[in-house]
C-alpha cells in the first residue's frame, strides 16, 4: 500500500486510463459551501503528485465549490459540485460547460456515471448540514440525468434509494449499481426503471463504488472497509481505512485507489 499525502478533504478518485493519470477531487473545506476553492488534482501512477491544484477554483475562469464525484468521457471531465455538473477538459483543465441542476432543487450531488449513449446520472444524496454539523435529510433521493443535449431530467426519485451516494456502469450487465449512504443496500438501476432492485446488503455508510473483475466492490465509512460483493455475499478485502470515500480503480494495474477524506490523503491499494 502507498499513500499519498497532502489533499484538502479529498472525496474522489478517478483513474484516466487515457492519460494513465490519477484525478482527485478536493472539498477543501464544507461539503455543500460555494467557496469556490475546490479543486482538482493530478497524480501520476507512482504517487507523485504531478500537479496539485491542476483544476482550481477562482483562477482561470474556474468556478469550483466543493468537487465530489468525477467521470471522464474521452477528453471531457465531469464534476459534481453541489447543484451543478461541470465540464473541464481532462488534458488542459480548461472549463468546457457546465450544467445546473438548481432550478430542479438539487441538494447535495454526490457521484457521477457515465451511460454509453453519452448521458450522464448524477446521485443526490439530499443531505444537509445544520450550524453545528449535524446531518439534516430534507431529502429527496434521487438521481438525476444529464442528456448529451444538456437536458436535466429527474431518473428516479424516493426514499427507495437510501441516501444514494456511489453510482457506476456496469457494462456487462447494462446497467448502473448504485449504493446506499444512508442504508445497507447494494442496488441494481437500469434507466427507465420506476426504483432500483437490490442486489446485496452491508453494513451500509456505503460511499464508493466500482466494477472490479465483474464484481461490485464498495467503501464503507460505517467499518471503514472496501467490500466485494459476490452476488449478494460480501467479503471484506480491505479494512482499516477511516472515511474511504469515492473510490476509484486503476485497471492497468489492479489498485484500488481510497480517498481518506477527513485524513487528507490517498491510499493506494494493490490487489492480487
Amino acid at each position: 500500500m502507498a499513500t499519498v499525502v497532502g489533499f484538502l478533504t479529498p472525496e474522489s478518485v478517478l483513474d484516466d486510463s487515457a492519460q494513465d493519470i490519477y484525478f482527485v477531487s478536493n472539498i477543501n473545506g464544507s461539503p455543500l459551501t460555494k467557496d469556490n476553492n475546490g479543486f482538482i488534482s493530478r497524480v501520476r501512477p507512482d504517487g507523485a503528485i504531478e500537479v496539485l491544484k491542476f483544476i482550481e477554483g477562482g483562477r482561470g475562469g474556474v468556478t469550483l465549490n466543493a468537487p465530489k464525484g468525477l467521470a471522464v468521457l474521452g477528453d471531457t471531465l465531469w464534476v459534481a459540485d453541489i447543484d451543478v455538473v461541470r465540464a473541464f477538459n481532462a488534458r488542459t483543465g480548461v472549463p468546457i460547460d457546465s450544467v445546473k441542476l438548481d432550478s430542479l432543487g438539487a441538494v447535495f450531488l454526490n457521484d457521477i456515471a457515465i451511460a454509453p449513449n453519452g448521458a450522464i446520472y448524477v446521485t443526490d444524496t439530499g443531505i444537509r448540514f445544520d450550524d453545528v454539523g449535524n446531518v439534516l435529510h430534507p431529502g429527496p433521493d434521487r438521481i438525476f440525468r444529464v442528456g448529451p443535449d444538456r437536458k436535466v431530467t429527474v431518473a428516479v426519485r424516493g426514499d427507495t434509494l437510501g441516501r444514494p451516494n456511489g453510482i457506476t456502469l456496469d457494462a456487462v450487465g447494462r446497467r448502473f449499481i448504485v449504493v446506499q449512504y444512508g442504508g445497507k443496500a447494494v442496488m441494481a438501476w437500469k434507466p427507465g426503471d420506476r426504483a432500483p432492485s437490490v442486489i446485496a446488503r452491508g453494513v451500509g455508510g456505503f460511499d464508493g463504488v466500482e466494477m472490479i473483475g465483474g464484481k461490485v466492490v464498495v467503501s464503507s465509512w460505517t467499518d471503514s472497509s472496501i467490500t466485494r460483493f459476490d452476488s449478494t455475499q460480501g467479503t471484506k478485502i480491505i479494512s482499516g481505512v477511516p472515511s474511504p470515500a469515492d473510490i476509484g480503480y486503476d485497471a492497468k494495474r489492479n489498485r484500488v485507489l481510497i480517498p481518506i477524506l477527513t485524513g487528507n490523503r490517498v491510499e493506494i491499494w494493490q490487489l492480487q
